[in-house]
Order: structure tokens, then C-alpha cells, then sequence
């Protein structure tokens, strides 16, 4: 066996670091791909999207070729043979590269192309129709990816033997949550409903509002985009190896080791619209931006799932950035941006109307007690399109009726219902779930950094958030994906993912603003 390399750091020569070299190289390509998807929702002219479609699919065939190619595979087996501690950096990598390559065979080169060009045009089409509030012309659009996803699903199952026997839809979600099954998560998703479909009622019937005025005044867009830029910088963000932009659903994505790329979108009536998708895609950006860069393009690397990840953007846009500390430290910057729209705004005030609870179309700027119903919808429905119960041409209808019956209202137009996200236009079927698991391990962790760092709220409120950030940095982001998502929460956190915490947290939280306590 050659030399091990040190618990984080990789090897210079050996098996191991000739497969670092071939998965940096197909990283490497796979992130000029993300720089054309990224320039595409941000900066691409109208009628590019055709070819943007090709040049997309293109990339997507070449680098799905180099990560299911035998030299890939070779690579792999001689750094399987090195025989390396189960706990190790190393071990996770050869074991987690492994586990890729399996699941990436399992496709064909022509479904991956076609998953891409398809993709790429549904999401340019879906920016249309929900202009125009018109779900009849993305049908086409969502019904080709659905179609695709089944296959993806099917081909994936084929190869896989846990997941033979389990609903199509498992293959899909496994794939943003590692082990985690649709029984499992249904199984969370109940307790939660049944814990805030109450709290919701009771915020309701409360006497108590705050002055939903402060949100609706005229706050300038360029006085907007500094003050988002002022607190992802606050919280960690670095905008030197990262930017800011628009686009039409916001977004964060890595280009590189040093290249971190948020998206927000902006209402003049509403600062906190943009302000708290910017926490959300900071949160994101500041855990791409702590994983180890000497791993890039492996494993230890990369991001241990989606639900860890939203459980990053969900801490710090909501624990952190609703935080009534958090408030009296922000809420002076937030009359120094906007005087004329804030004067005679106290911390208080704002600290109130930033955790307004009540039922909203739109998840994105969802209250976190309705948020996670939302969550619950789309969980739901696109279950009913892979299986083939819900029809591709009554997604609109069907989405109205649920959101009635889970919300009290309906839509009124799909702009505000099923066309709201861009996830489905873009293949992500099977990511909406690790919206709401992020929130249950957001939670969990934030309860452990509190018993490990002592009186937080002074700190938020001093506006510092160095002992947070190096917490998460030392619990989560350096791990990369040494572990699975579950036990990496229960090392972070001291025990098994539960909903326990969330609903305890929001119980307590708004049962105090709302006198239901």
C-alpha cells in the first residue's frame, strides 16, 4: 500500500490520487457546463437558448463519458485495494466515488444528453409561461421531463437492487438524499403536519399582527442590493470568490473552488424579499465556500446532500436571520438603507414583521411555519407524476385543489401555483424534500451550537457570527461527504434526525409573538 495520506489532505502520488486526478478533471468540465446553465439563468440573450440547449448537452455526454469510463473504473479498483481506515478522508472518497460511478452506469449517454438539451430549454420556456401565467404552454415542456425522469428512474432501479422493490420515485430522491427513502420521509412529513397545522390555526385566531405596512412602502433596487450584499458579506459570504446577480428564481451555484455564484430576485415593494433569498443562497455559498478546496472534484469535497445543504441556507436565513438578536444588530443598517421607508421603525417592529405568519402563495417567501406545507405539496404531487396518478395536463388543477385544501385558498393564476418554481423545469424531481429535512436538521444543529458556544444571541447581536461559522465549519463543512447525511447530523447534533426539535423551536418562537403561550 503507498503512503496514506493525512485524514483531510490527499495524496500526491499512489492509486488514490491518479482517481483525484481523473474526477478533478471531470469536475473541471462538468464546471464549464455550470458556468453556461448559471450565464443561462443570469446574462444569456433570448434567442440563445437553442444552442445554449446543445452546447449543454454536449458537455453533459462528455462528462458522463469520462465518469463511467473504464479508466474510472480501473482507478477505482486499484484504490479500493489500498485498504484504507474506514474512517478516513481517503476510505470516504473511494467509497462515495464508488457509489457514483455506480448510479452514473446505470444511464446511457443519450439519456443524459437529452435530460440536459430538455432541461435546458423547459427552464427558458417555464421563465415564459410564468410571465404569462400560462401553464398550457410549458405542459409540453414538463410533460418531456417527467417522461425522461421516468426513465432516469427506471434505467437507475434496474442497477440498483435496494432499490428494485421500493416506488420509482425513491431512485429520484436518492439521489439528493443519499439512503433516504420516500416511506421515511412521508413519515417525518406527517409529524410535522400534525404539529403545525395547530400552530397555524392558532396564529390565526390570535388578536396579534404586526404592521405588514413596514413591507409593502416603495425600497429602491440598488439601496436593496446593498444591503443584501451587506449582510451575506456579515455572515460570512466572500465576495471575492463569489458574486451576486439576478434571475428569475434565485438560486446558488459553485463554478469552482473559489467561485461561488448567488442569484437573488427583487420586489420594490418588498426589501425582504430579496434580503432573505440572499440569507438563504449565503447560506448556501458559505458552506460551498468551507468545504476543503484540496479535494475539489471528490468526494470530500463536495457537499454531503441536499437536506444537509438547505439545512445550511435554512439556519442562517431563519435561525440566525429571524432571529431577534439578529435584528437589533441589522436593524440600524436597515434604516440606514432604506431612512425614508424605515423612519420610526423600531428593531422590534421589524423583528415582528420579518416572522409575519400567515398562509402565502409563494414558498420562497413562505413564513417558517407554513413553509414546510408547501414543502409537503410538492412531495405529493410530483410522487403522483412519476408513478403516472397524476397526469402531466392536471398538474395546474390538482395543485389548486391541494394548496385549497391545505391553505385556504387557491392561486389565482399558475404564475402563483404550479409554475411558481423553476425545480421541475429543471429535472429536480425528488429535491423538494430536502427543503423540509433541511429545516428538521437546521434545528437540530442550532440547539447543539448553542449548548457548545454558549450565549448566542449575544453574539448575533454584537453582529458577530465567527464562533457560529467555525462551529458549522468544524461539525459540517470540513467533512465534506466523509459521512452519510444522517449520521453526520447525529455526530453534529448527538442524536438521529428527528422533527422533534423544529416544532419545538417554532412552538416556542411564535407562541410568543402571537400570545399563544
Amino acid at each position: 500500500m503507498s503512503s496514506s495520506p493525512t485524514d483531510f489532505g490527499p495524496p500526491t502520488s499512489g492509486p488514490l490520487a491518479d482517481l483525484l486526478a481523473l474526477l478533478k478533471d471531470a469536475a473541471t468540465l462538468k464546471t464549464a457546463a455550470d458556468t453556461l446553465a448559471w450565464d443561462e439563468q443570469t446574462y444569456l440573450p433570448d434567442r440563445g437558448g437553442d444552442f445554449r440547449a446543445d452546447q449543454l448537452a454536449a458537455l453533459a455526454g462528455l462528462t458522463h463519458d469520462r465518469l463511467t469510463g473504464p479508466a474510472l473504473n480501473d482507478a477505482l479498483l486499484a484504490a479500493e485495494g489500498e485498504g484504507f481506515p474506514d474512517d478516513s478522508a481517503a476510505a470516504a472518497c473511494v467509497r462515495e466515488a464508488r457509489r457514483d460511478f455506480d448510479r452514473r452506469t446505470t444511464l446511457p449517454r443519450q439519456l443524459v444528453e437529452e435530460l440536459s438539451r430538455v432541461t435546458t430549454l423547459a427552464q427558458r420556456n417555464w421563465a415564459e409561461a410564468r410571465k404569462a401565467a400560462d401553464f398550457a404552454a410549458f405542459r409540453p415542456h414538463l410533460s418531456a421531463v417527467v417522461k425522461l425522469k421516468r426513465e432516469e428512474a427506471a434505467a437507475v432501479a434496474a442497477g440498483r437492487t435496494d432499490l428494485a422493490d421500493r416506488p420509482a420515485y425513491d431512485a429520484l430522491l436518492d439521489d439528493y438524499e443519499p439512503g433516504a427513502s420516500s416511506e421515511q420521509v412521508a413519515a417525518v412529513f406527517a409529524e410535522l403536519r400534525d404539529g403545525l397545522v395547530p400552530l397555524v390555526h392558532g396564529i390565526a385566531e390570535s388578536n396579534v399582527s404586526p404592521d405588514r405596512s413596514i413591507l409593502s412602502r416603495n425600497y429602491p433596487i440598488a439601496a436593496q442590493d446593498a444591503f443584501c450584499r451587506s449582510g451575506a458579506e456579515e455572515l460570512g459570504f466572500d465576495f471575492e470568490a463569489g458574486r451576486l446577480d439576478t434571475a428569475a428564481h434565485p438560486f446558488c451555484t459553485t463554478l469552482g473552488p473559489a467561485d461561488c455564484r448567488l442569484t437573488t430576485r427583487y420586489n420594490v415593494n418588498d426589501f425582504s424579499q430579496s434580503y432573505f433569498g440572499v440569507l438563504h443562497e449565503a447560506g448556501h455559498g458559505i458552506y460551498e465556500q468551507g468545504l476543503p478546496a484540496e479535494w475539489f472534484g471528490a468526494p470530500p469535497g463536495e457537499a454531503c446532500g441536499l437536506g444537509v445543504h438547505e439545512s445550511q441556507s435554512r439556519l442562517w436565513e431563519n435561525f440566525v436571520g429571524r432571529s431577534a438578536p439578529y435584528w437589533k444588530h441589522v436593524g440600524p443598517q436597515a434604516r440606514a438603507a432604506f431612512p425614508e421607508q424605515l423612519e420610526n421603525v423600531s428593531d422590534d417592529d421589524l423583528y415582528r414583521v420579518v416572522n409575519d405568519v400567515r398562509p402565502t402563495l409563494i414558498r420562497v417567501e413562505a413564513d417558517e411555519v407554513t413553509y414546510n406545507l408547501h414543502v409537503l405539496l410538492r412531495f405529493e404531487l410530483e410522487q403522483a407524476l412519476i408513478s403516472g396518478d397524476l397526469p402531466v395536463a392536471d398538474v395546474s388543477d390538482v395543485w389548486d385543489e391541494k394548496f385549497d385544501a391545505m391553505f385556504g385558498f387557491r392561486p389565482p393564476s399558475p404564475a402563483d401555483g404550479c409554475l411558481q418554481d423553476i425545480h421541475w423545469a429543471a429535472g429536480l424531481i425528488g429535491y423538494f424534500p430536502t427543503y423540509a429535512l433541511g429545516n428538521v436538521y437546521a434545528a437540530m444543529l442550532w440547539n447543539a451550537a448553542q449548548k457548545e458556544l454558549g450565549d448566542l444571541d449575544d453574539q448575533l447581536a454584537g453582529g458577530n457570527f465567527a464562533p457560529l461559522r467555525g462551529w458549522l465549519t468544524d461539525k459540517i463543512y470540513r467533512h465534506g461527504r466523509r459521512y452519510a447525511p444522517t449520521d453526520l447530523i447525529e455526530r453534529a447534533a448527538g442524536s438521529p434526525p428527528v422533527p422533534g426539535p423544529l416544532l419545538t423551536h417554532l412552538r416556542e418562537k411564535y407562541g410568543a409573538l402571537y400570545g399563544l403561550n
